[in-house]
């Protein structure tokens, strides 16, 4: 049997939706004689073979011997103005394991194989449909776990990246045939060697570079909205650290009592900050103790705070700063020299029954300045979680900046640092009075580095390892 690869035409078939009990279920199918292959099983095959593009027919589909499998709708396709670029067709069937089951094993036998991980975006990517950056999108759009990572990869997949990428590679390949006719007739028209160091267009080599560096500033902004920050709840027992844990997840997940050390181990969920996807952790009590439970879920809490991108320390202010958080905000409040610690936010909690005393908002070991809220009333939460945000948003490069012209993958930053790294040295040569028949092939490294970010130069390897970890269906 042959092993199926990227790159055929033969028609495909995939359950597009999650298998399970549902209203209905979602098949696709893209390839050659597609529809005709479909109408050979379906109960009103001329129907279904003469129907427009984007438009729906309704029938059976049919069994080898003649029973009926399922009522269905098909959403019918044609190429190019399809997903794929090729004919296709959407199946809507009954939800449920069986039905879908019964569907795909009817297709099977009609001539369709299963679909590879992401190969109707593979064929949309080489039928010209979409560019990589595009096709990486759609895969960003499905994993968005917020509706502001939703936003930015809708905007990716509008083109923005693309044509942020084009714009800069056009300007680089206008330096570059620049330096090629200069080396093609400098010679010959008798331009000076003293100039034979000289990078022409310069300033477009220098534009192109600081544009690249923005956009590789731009990943570790879009890989938080896309993959989130560990936000970790710390504190002394009884401090209000359950409360608040259920107050910003808006349900309650970890127990609330008046007696101290009831969470024994930490607890963690999702939940949308501003936007930001944040998996906030509910930690045991930090204190002494000699309960051998309390004591192993205190180094788990521990554990997590080393790990975390933010801690936000509750502290009691019925009793206020005591040695413990003294001692626990001297550990993580103050950073040795090139170490890096994660940032704390200080939290007053029951301001509601005690105010934040003004010495708290400074001190001599620098800590943080206190926030006053309430878990209980909630007060103070709104401006809580927005400087959640920013803290998160300053840790890893700064605000939201313009949505959409931001790298969402590793593959895309990789290869900016790739061009950049050239068009710097290219640069380093020119101001060292290098020739320039060393400085032009790293132009051309720096465009052949662009062209792969959209797809322009690809091999089969790297289209084969970048699309196999798409989903089934994409």
């Amino acid at each position: 049997m042959n092993t199926p690869s990227y790159g055929d035409t033969v028609p495909i078939a995939a359950i597009a939706t999650t298998l399970g009990e549902s209203a209905l279920t979602l098949i696709r199918s893209s390839g050659e004689h597609c529809l005709e292959i479909l109408a050979a099983v379906f109960s009103r095959p001329e129907k279904l073979r003469g129907a427009a593009g984007n438009t729906i027919v309704h029938g059976w589909l049919i069994g080898p011997g003649g029973e009926k499998i399922d009522d269905v709708l098909v959403s019918v396709y044609r190429g190019p103005r399809s997903y794929t670029g090729e004919d296709g067709a959407d199946i809507s069937c009954h939800g449920g394991i069986a039905a879908a089951k019964a569907v795909m094993e009817t297709l099977h036998k009609a001539g369709f194989r299963d679909s590879l991980p992401g190969e109707f975006s593979f064929r949309a990517f080489m039928n010209g449909k979409l560019d990589l950056t595009r096709a990486e999108s759609v895969m960003e759009i499905v994993s968005a776990k917020t509706d502001r990572a939703r936003e930015h990869a809708v905007h990716r997949l509008s083109g923005a990246l693309e044509k942020e990428i084009r714009d800069i590679n056009t300007i680089i390949v206008q330096a570059l045939g620049a330096s090629e006719i200069f080396l093609d007739y400098s010679e010959d028209d008798g331009i000076g060697a003293e100039a034979g160091g000289l990078l022409p267009d310069r300033p477009l080599v220098e534009e192109a570079l600081a544009r690249l560096k923005t956009l590789a500033a731009s990943y570790r902004r879009e890989r938080l909205y896309a993959e989130g920050a560990l936000a970790v709840i710390a504190g002394r027992p009884n401090a209000g650290k359950s409360s608040l844990f259920n107050l910003l997840l808006k349900e309650d997940r970890s127990i609330v009592t008046d007696i101290p050390g009831t969470t024994r181990d930490w607890i963690e969920a999702w939940v949308s900050v501003e936007g930001i996807p944040v998996r906030l952790a509910d930690t045991a009590g930090l204190h002494q103790s000699e309960d051998p439970v309390e004591k192993l879920g205190m180094e788990r809490s521990r554990e997590l705070l080393e790990a975390a991108d933010l801690i936000l320390y509750v502290l009691d202010g019925a009793e206020g700063i005591t040695a413990e958080d003294q001692a626990f905000l001297q550990n993580h409040c103050t950073a040795a020299p090139n170490e890096v610690i994660p940032p704390v936010i200080l939290l007053w909690n029951k301001s509601d029954l005690t105010p934040l005393p003004p010495s708290s908002t400074s001190s001599p070991l620098r800590f943080p300045p206190a926030r006053p809220i309430s878990a209980k009333t909630g007060a103070g939460i709104a401006e809580l979680t927005r400087e959640i945000a920013g803290v998160l948003e300053k840790k890893n490069g700064g605000g939201e900046g313009k949505a959409g012209t931001g790298i969402g993958t590793a593959r895309q930053k990789e290869l900016i640092d790739r061009a950049a790294a050239a068009l710097e040295e290219a640069l380093a040569l020119a101001d060292n009075a290098e020739p320039l028949d060393l400085i032009a092939p790293l132009l051309r490294e720096g465009v052949n580095a662009l062209g792969e970010i959209t797809g322009e130069v690809s091999t089969a390897e790297i289209l084969d390892a970048m699309f196999s970890r798409f989903c089934v269906g994409k």
